[in-house]
């Protein structure tokens, strides 16, 4: 409920920014209801199935955690962990392509906005609570550090996907550290090189340290979405990663 909470709160401010203090022009209203309606499968995967998962993985992960790594320390480091794995995972999705075919939904936006944010196909998400599942068995994170890791990266998700147009210096010195919407529009352009790229969620850093950061400068013009493809309908986008229902 909290981070149904937060994470509505959220969407509605930056969707609000971003039309206050557009970046670029975004139209299209339709396009902000299918984006929220291709969310809503996930919304309800999410406490039947999604959590389950974890805390399964939480509760029967392998015992070799050492005491020190506990308490704000521990979580800390839990973050890190985590952040850097959706890192892998997400250049995973990128170059698998059973993967791509799911994750290519969230990509086919052609637009972005805090709405993008939760795009994401039903299928990705199973997919990638599974994997995030061995992570949490393998390294014995607990269950509150994932819970309070989804939550942060689905605030910084919303954030790094707005059309909101920030003060330049203030967000230059932010995408120092976290990832801001400078770098994540590139990851959207709609050139193969540059969705190639820039794959960090929450830090900055991982880009830098393991030399996926794009050069690409984001400018309002930029085409968003997939090199050669148009986006979908909402039943075209849910079947398009099954090869016989999608054609």
């Amino acid at each position: 409920m909290v981070k149904a909470i937060l994470v509505l709160g959220c969407l509605a401010t930056f969707l609000a920014l971003g039309r206050i203090f557009p970046f670029a022009q975004v139209s299209g209203f339709g396009r902000i209801v299918k984006n929220l309606l291709l969310a809503v499968p996930n919304a309800i995967l999410s406490p039947l199935v999604v959590v389950p998962v974890s805390a399964l993985a939480a509760h029967w992960a392998l015992p070799w955690r050492p005491v020190w790594w506990s308490g704000g320390g521990g979580l800390a480091l839990d973050l890190l962990v985590l952040d850097g794995w959706i890192y892998w995972w997400h250049r995973a999705n990128h170059v698998v392509p059973v993967l791509w075919r799911f994750h290519e939904v969230h990509h086919l936006d052609e637009a972005l906005d805090a709405s993008s944010a939760l795009r994401f196909h039903f299928g990705e998400v199973l997919i990638s609570s599974l994997a995030r599942a061995a992570v949490v068995f393998v390294m014995a994170v607990p269950l509150a550090s994932v819970v309070v890791f989804e939550i942060i990266v689905a605030l910084v998700t919303i954030f790094h996907h707005s059309n909101f147009r920030m003060p330049a210096a203030l967000e230059r010195g932010l995408s120092f550290v976290i990832v801001t919407p400078s770098i994540h529009w590139v990851h959207h352009h709609a050139q193969r090189s540059d969705t190639d790229s820039n794959y960090a969620t929450f830090l900055s850093l991982w880009d830098r340290l393991f030399g996926s950061r794009s050069k690409t400068l984001r400018t309002p013009e930029m085409p968003v979405g997939v090199e050669g493809h148009h986006d979908g309908s909402l039943v075209e986008l849910i079947a398009r990663p099954f090869p016989r229902i999608g054609k």
